[in-house]
């Protein structure tokens, strides 16, 4: 059983996602930033760059987004080009455009958008022009894939696309085609309106924080759902009925004298979670660092001594990390590059193991991570897609004395 823990305040609203009482996913979405990532505006093209092959796009945020010529190409891979042509073949400055924000602004960067539409709703994703249907790689069953991939290519007209979500599985299809209605109807009304407004303008806004987990993680029947916000609990009820009309559980309004997330043990789990140094049962430890676009994260044995051999001990550790690394990436939401150096193990067996523990983790992520394998340094390399904003980011600050280094410098100041 999962428990979704939601704390609402003027400028922030902050989720946990708990599975067994532990901490997997953590979220924060400012209200000026509400649905931002997936909503469409009709943007007017800025600038383009052919050495960059990319566009900057005014969507009427404080920063332009950035489009990147693949995000103007087909969708379907297949249809592309095998030589991209130049970006200013494409698009030209003063160009009106319809864009999806596929992240969000980070730091000096502006949004990034693209024209390759999707619509998510519970049982799909709907891609008005992508000319395939997908399956969820997470369906094992092959004849349930037949099935699925069969009914999408019945249902889907003309240049549509669809991916069948894990969610589908087993599901009948008239659940999926009525999905299927409601999203066709979004997509001519977004359309509606780039004909009327004038760039830059929203079209479409995306789910709020809330909806989207309700919609994406969470199953209507079995979880449950705590709100600390009168407003908020409303708005998650309506919401649950819409997508749950054969009924849910009712959602939990939080009534009590201490914040929320302090009375769930959910305060305690994040600051252990987003420390640089994390100290797993028996006491081995993790050091965990980042930079923009690479995670570093080194497993030490410290004070655990559990295995009879130091290959076993070595081993042991290694697999606790591992699991304990597949959880905290999902938590901290770290996308980019991942770097981890477990300690050296000996046989190639043990190698495996520690992979096959990672790789069974992270499979419970719902965003796509790639596990690489391991270097000639003996280092294990992996991917994770990123949308949606720091969390860390969110919440905290740089340091004012150290600039977020975390070390001070006694150079020149007579200290010793």
């Amino acid at each position: 059983m999962k428990q979704m823990i939601v704390h609402c305040s003027q400028h922030m609203t902050r989720m946990a996602l708990l599975e067994e009482g532990r901490l997997v996913e953590y979220a924060a979405e400012r209200a000026e930033q509400q649905g931002l990532v997936g909503s469409y505006y009709k943007g007017r093209v800025m600038n383009v760059l052919p050495g960059m092959q990319a566009a900057f796009v005014d969507i009427g945020q404080k920063k332009n987004a950035f489009l990147y010529v693949d995000d103007v190409l087909h969708p379907h891979l297949e249809k592309q080009p095998r030589v991209k042509p130049s970006i200013d073949t494409l698009l030209q400055p003063g160009q009106e455009i319809v864009v999806q924000v596929r992240k969000g602004p980070r730091g000096n960067k502006g949004p990034r958008v693209t024209t390759h539409y999707t619509l998510p709703g519970r049982w799909m994703v709907y891609m008005p022009f992508a000319e395939y249907v997908g399956v969820s790689k997470k369906i094992a069953r092959e004849s349930e894939r037949s099935r699925l991939k069969a009914l999408g290519e019945r249902l889907r007209i003309d240049e549509e696309g669809l991916i069948m979500r894990t969610v589908s599985e087993d599901e009948p299809p008239e659940a999926v085609e009525g999905d299927l209605a409601v999203l066709r109807a979004q997509w001519k009304e977004i359309m509606r309106r780039s004909l009327k407004a004038e760039a830059p303008a929203l079209l479409h806004r995306d789910l709020s924080i809330v909806q989207r987990f309700i919609r994406d993680a969470f199953d209507p029947q079995r979880d449950e759902l705590l709100i600390d916000s009168q407003q908020g609990a409303r708005e998650a009820e309506a919401y649950l009925s819409e997508i749950a009309p054969e009924g849910h559980k009712p959602v939990e309004r939080y009534t009590g004298t201490g914040p929320i997330f302090a009375a769930y043990g959910v305060e305690e789990q994040l600051e252990r979670g987003f420390s640089r140094k994390i100290t797993l049962d028996g006491g081995a430890t993790l050091i965990w660092d980042e930079a923009e676009a690479l995670t570093v994260i080194d497993v030490n044995t410290a004070q655990y001594t559990g295995g009879a051999s130091l290959e076993e001990t070595v081993t042991r550790t290694n697999l606790l990390a591992a699991e304990e690394i597949g959880r905290l990436i999902r938590l901290r939401d770290t996308g980019g590059i991942i770097v981890i150096d477990f300690i050296d193990m000996e046989l190639e067996e043990h190698r495996k193991m520690v992979v096959a523990q990672l790789e069974s983790v992270v499979s419970r992520d719902r965003t796509k991570t790639c596990i690489l394998g391991w270097t000639r340094l003996g280092l294990l390399e992996m991917t994770r897609k990123k949308v949606r904003h720091d969390a860390l980011e969110l919440s905290t600050r740089p340091c004012e004395c150290c600039g977020g280094t975390g070390r001070t410098t006694v150079w020149n100041t007579g200290q010793e």
